[in-house]
């Protein structure tokens, strides 16, 4: 896949059953997570086939087997190694804070104060150490803080004092919508910003840069980042 769209929370309500358990909404936000889509991409194609068919869209062990041609034994074990695989690739330090918990709002609260003033060490003192920043569908990648806060440098230089942000939750992370705000307080969308958190610090930062997706700012978003999580 050339990028991966980012995916309202809101829209989550309609993924699972009308009366879902706990367990059921937990795996269902877990399975559209950006780190979670991305790992797919090193699964061999039957294990990815049967971990995106059975526990992301909900086809019975059965049904699953019948597409792919096998047994629900097999089916069974390729699900095994596959999530023995994600498992693996996810240490204690790499998962994130609960969703909307105190150590996320404030981990969100502090890059957007951080991003809307240009404050670029800000940033860089949230970002893990091997942190990457992308812009789909933009082919531009940033790796470490040392690249990143180069390219922070460029890109923030003439939008410093301009930009607002908006928070929301995509892909079952924290979020926001980016605007510029000229000086008579009219807001141009410029795109969204979804963060990978690691522990207590950032591991991604996805901008995406499509505009047209960019819900329409509230008047009281023009006025800042800060208020939004006060």
């Amino acid at each position: 896949m050339t990028w991966l769209e980012p995916y309202s929370d809101v829209l989550l309500d309609h993924v699972t059953d009308l009366a879902p358990g706990p367990d059921e909404r937990h795996e269902a936000r877990e399975t559209v997570e950006l780190a979670f889509i991305e790992s797919l991409q090193h699964l061999p194609p039957r294990q990815t086939a049967a971990l995106v068919l059975r526990e992301v869209l909900g086809f019975s062990a059965a049904e699953v087997a019948a597409m792919l041609d096998a047994s629900e034994i097999a089916i069974k074990g390729l699900l095994r190694r596959a999530r023995a695989t994600l498992d693996a690739r996810r240490s204690p330090q790499q998962l994130a804070p609960p969703p909307d918990s105190n150590q996320e709002r404030e981990l969100a609260r502090r890059f957007a104060d951080a991003f809307t003033a240009g404050d670029i060490d800000g940033i860089i003192a949230l970002l893990t150490d091997d942190a990457w920043l992308s812009m789909p569908p933009a082919p531009h990648q940033y790796c470490g803080p040392d690249a990143i806060a180069a390219f922070l440098h460029v890109s923030l230089a003439w939008s410093a004092g301009r930009l607002s942000l908006r928070p929301m939750r995509a892909n079952t992370q924290p979020a926001f919508g980016c605007y510029l705000v000229d000086s008579e307080g009219m807001a141009e969308s410029a795109g969204l910003i979804v963060l990978t958190l690691a522990g207590d610090r950032i591991s991604r930062i996805t901008r995406f840069l499509d505009p047209g997706r960019t819900p329409a700012l509230p008047d009281y978003a023009a006025a800042g980042a800060s208020a939004a999580f006060s």
